[in-house]
């Protein structure tokens, strides 16, 4: 029963956020229309109560304007906030279509994703009560796993399907991102921290493509990509900084990024159909690492 309120908070936002106004009339419409509804109409004392509800959940203000009897969301929250509500909206859709469909299984090809949701509680409590968290970490670069590994979370992020922990290691005194799926023997301890100020996971990885950060100077990356590759860029921007110009048989995009491992995985995974103009250093790493791959085959 829990899960299914959720899910119709979870709708209530997400078509007031869709329509940005609708009168009451047209969300009851669109709700008998819903898997949700069972045919059956929003009645208003139902919708205010699932409002009230939503508002807390979601963290969000819907408002009425009574000039025209519509709703809408009130305000926008910042980046981070609004990829978080975004992403809770979506995977209750999927959730839902998922629940629904037992009957597809056999035609519904799900990724095979390290879980997460054996570590991920313990450290969003941590961070929620600003908690160190103790484990044992076996990181691929290593032959043995490293124990008591000690840090102060801050923030937690998900990157091609792995959810990471960003946080200060105490014993190297440095920020640093460990994977959750690598974790073991997870505690979550009583020695409290300080969040720093003016940290946040928007400022954090402001420059960076996915979990790796650099200590240098942000770069004006930019690419030369063929048209069908740019068209996957424009549904899925590399970074928020990205722009584009285009030309007849190739656009050029541009970013601020730091150049780090991730970016020139990335780069490195589109092949020919993108080629790194600026900055002359990246362009160097990526033609090299082209010709080891190539020696490779010889």
């Amino acid at each position: 029963m829990a899960h299914n309120l959720f899910q119709r908070y979870a709708w209530l936002v997400d078509t007031i956020s869709r329509y940005g106004r609708i009168t009451l009339k047209e969300l009851s419409d669109l709700w008998q229309e819903s898997p949700l509804s069972n045919g059956r109409p929003l009645p208003q004392r139902t919708f205010h109560t699932y409002r009230a509800a939503a508002e807390e959940m979601f963290d969000v203000n819907i408002n009425c304007d009574t000039s025209t009897y519509e709703y809408y969301i009130e305000g926008q929250p910042n980046s981070n906030e609004r990829r978080l509500q975004q992403w809770l909206l979506n995977s209750m859709s999927i959730n839902d279509m998922v629940r629904h469909s037992m009957d597809m299984s056999r035609r519904i090809v799900p990724e095979n994703v390290p879980s997460a949701r054996e570590h991920l509680p313990t450290v969003v409590d941590a961070m929620r009560n600003n908690h160190r968290i103790r484990f044992t970490y076996r990181a691929y670069t290593r032959t043995q796993p490293e124990r008591a590994v000690v840090i102060e979370p801050y923030f937690v992020k998900l990157f091609r399907q792995l959810w990471y922990v960003i946080g200060r290691n105490v014993k190297d005194e440095k920020i640093k991102t460990y994977a959750l799926d690598r974790m073991s023997e997870l505690t979550m301890l009583t020695h409290t921290f300080e969040m720093p100020a003016g940290i946040s996971p928007d400022t954090f990885f402001a420059d960076c493509y996915g979990i790796t950060t650099s200590q240098g100077e942000a770069k004006d990356i930019v690419l030369r990509v063929e048209p069908r590759q740019a068209k996957y860029f424009r549904a899925l921007p590399l970074h928020p900084s990205q722009q584009e110009v285009v030309h007849d048989n190739y656009s050029i995009f541009t970013y601020r990024m730091f150049n780090t491992y991730d970016l020139r995985q990335a780069i490195l995974s589109y092949g020919s159909n993108v080629e790194v103009l600026q900055p002359p250093e990246l362009r160097t790493m990526i033609r090299e690492e082209l010709q080891h791959s190539l020696d490779a085959y010889r």
